[in-house]
C-alpha cells in the first residue's frame, strides 16, 4: 500500500481536494492507498474551504477533516509527497532534504516521461549552478544562460494555480485539473 501526501500553502483548498479525491478514485478502481494532505505555512484546525468543500459535494465526495501543518513525522510517514507547485516542493525540499527521492510535485509526477525527467534534472543542475555562482559574485557562462532559458521555455508549468479566494468555479477548473493528474497517478500506481 502507498502512502501519499499531498502539500499546498494552507491545506484548505488543494490538498484536501485531491486528498478526497485520490481516496475516492482509488477506492473505485479497487486500489488501496493511504492518504494525507498538509500545508507548508498553516496551522492544525482551520477549517477547508467552503467552496473546496462544495466542489467536492458536487462531485459527491465527503471530506471531513481540518488543516494540518506540515510536519517531519508526515514526511517520514510518506512513499510519495506530491506538492501542488514547484514553490512547495522547493520549500519542502529546503526543510526536509532527505526527501528529495520521494517529492514531485503532482503534474510532474502524473505527467512525467524520460525525457522530461533529463530535461528537469538539467535545469535543477543550472540553477545549482547559477546560485553557486551568484554567491561566489560570478555569473552563468552565455551558454549555460542559453540553455537554462531553452530548459524553461520547453518544460511545462507543473502548478496548479491556487483558487483561494476565487469563484467557485475557479475551484471547479482546479479540480477538474487535479482529477487528470490524479487519473494519471492512479495510472502508474496500477502498473507498479
Amino acid at each position: 500500500m502507498k502512502r501519499i501526501l499531498f502539500i499546498c500553502t494552507g491545506n484548505t483548498c488543494r490538498s484536501p481536494m485531491a486528498e478526497a479525491m485520490l481516496r475516492r478514485m482509488a477506492a473505485q478502481r479497487g486500489l488501496t492507498v493511504a492518504v494525507r494532505s498538509a500545508g507548508v505555512s498553516t496551522v492544525d484546525g482551520l477549517p477547508v474551504s467552503a467552496h473546496a468543500l462544495e466542489t467536492l459535494r458536487r462531485r459527491e465526495i465527503e471530506h471531513k477533516s481540518s488543516s494540518r501543518a506540515l510536519t517531519g513525522e508526515a514526511v517520514k510517514w510518506s512513499d510519495i509527497i506530491l506538492t501542488m507547485t514547484s514553490s512547495h516542493k522547493r520549500g519542502l525540499l529546503q526543510w526536509y532534504p532527505e526527501a528529495i527521492d520521494k517529492t514531485f510535485t503532482l503534474k510532474e509526477f502524473a505527467y512525467q516521461d524520460e525525457r522530461l525527467l533529463a530535461d528537469i534534472e538539467e535545469l535543477e543542475g543550472l540553477y545549482t549552478e547559477l546560485h553557486m555562482k551568484q554567491a561566489l559574485g560570478g555569473q552563468l557562462s552565455d551558454a549555460e544562460r542559453n540553455r537554462l532559458l531553452e530548459l524553461e521555455r520547453r518544460i511545462p508549468s507543473f502548478d496548479i494555480v491556487d483558487p483561494f479566494g476565487g469563484s467557485l468555479s475557479n475551484y471547479d477548473s482546479c479540480a477538474m485539473e487535479i482529477e487528470a493528474a490524479l487519473s494519471k497517478l492512479l495510472d502508474k500506481l496500477t502498473k507498479r
